[in-house]
């Protein structure tokens, strides 16, 4: 394990959150661009921002937001109201995606060339930790207290589990082919991970790193190598989940407690970021290989329209709470 030293970061009160704009913001990976999606469906506007842009959070108190800028190794941060370019963290080693701690303060980012997990302070752009990895480490995600953070390594197969209180890796579970993006449960005692050549979900709980449960997918008349599970999305009630499949076309939705699928939802092509709207009426899905993002209504549980947005669309980010 690498290790740097760093000073100790209090947790600090949540803050205000800003006024919300009722915006999507898209991340277009190779046109190097920002679509913002107005709540009428409609681009309204494209910003430049730097090389390969990827993950996307917002700041503490939603004021701005960071992208993970994986060519030019940097995560931008900028205004979430005219979307001007606020500051730069440099020397971020091909960030690919990346969780905000619950102070605020510290983003846990996976490096995806260098095969770690790094730590970063957002007031001071200092690197504070370092966590080895396997290979082509790409989901990140934070329990709710801030103590644990899972980073999904493509390549080995595996899940990292870190202890951000003690500094160390508690463990390394194995599960199928591929993990790529994370949910937690509302309590965060089980964690979801999609595994993409697996066509599945592996269910993980959380206090005995344990395999509990395994969801499949399997669309008619598509063969497992075209259905390809990446992002994940876990409603507040934890009744509901929704899976972006991939190649397979298509969004998953799951009935939770009885871990069965419901319907699948045509979409795009390359079903790859997917944002729930504050009130979890709408599904904003993006979809890699036709450039677009669709917008499902979760109650119908039907595509309403398809948005054009830059080129190879990977995240949206949902400015509507």
């Amino acid at each position: 394990m690498k290790y740097i030293a760093c000073a100790v970061i209090l947790a600090l009160p949540q803050p205000l959150f800003a006024e919300a704009s009722g915006y999507a913001i898209v991340s277009n990976e190779k046109s190097n661009t920002l679509s913002i999606i107005s709540k009428d469906y409609e681009v309204i506007q494209t910003i430049e921002t730097c090389a390969r842009p990827r993950g996307m959070h917002f700041n503490a108190d939603r004021s701005g937001f960071f992208v993970a800028c994986g060519d030019d190794d940097v995560i931008a941060l900028h205004d979430t109201k005219s979307f001007e370019l606020l500051d730069q963290i440099v020397g971020v080693s091909a960030p690919q995606t990346f969780d905000l701690h619950a102070d605020g303060r510290r983003l846990v980012v996976s490096n995806e060339e260098d095969a770690v997990a790094s730590v970063y302070d957002v007031e001071t752009g200092d690197l504070l930790t370092e966590f080895d990895t396997g290979d082509e480490p790409e989901g990140v995600i934070i329990t709710s207290d801030g103590r644990i953070a899972f980073v999904a390594s493509e390549a080995a197969d595996l899940v990292h589990v870190i202890d951000l209180e003690a500094n160390s890796v508690l463990a390394d579970v194995l599960v199928d082919t591929r993990p790529r993006r994370f949910a937690l449960s509302p309590d965060d005692d089980e964690l979801w991970v999609s595994a993409e050549l697996a066509a599945s979900v592996n269910i993980i709980d959380v206090a005995t790193l344990n395999k509990v449960g395994n969801i499949v997918f399997r669309p008619d008349d598509l063969r497992v190598e075209q259905v390809t599970p990446v992002d994940v999305i876990i409603t507040r009630d934890g009744q509901r989940a929704y899976v972006a499949l991939g190649r397979a076309n298509r969004v998953a939705i799951i009935d939770v407690p009885r871990r069965e699928v419901i319907d699948y939802v045509i979409v795009g092509k390359r079903a790859w970021g997917l944002a729930l709207s504050d009130d979890e009426t709408t599904l904003y899905v993006a979809n890699g290989l036709s450039d677009d993002v669709t917008i499902i209504d979760t109650q119908r549980m039907k595509a309403i329209t398809s948005v054009p947005v830059g080129h190879i669309p990977y995240g949206v980010l949902l400015d509507d709470r």
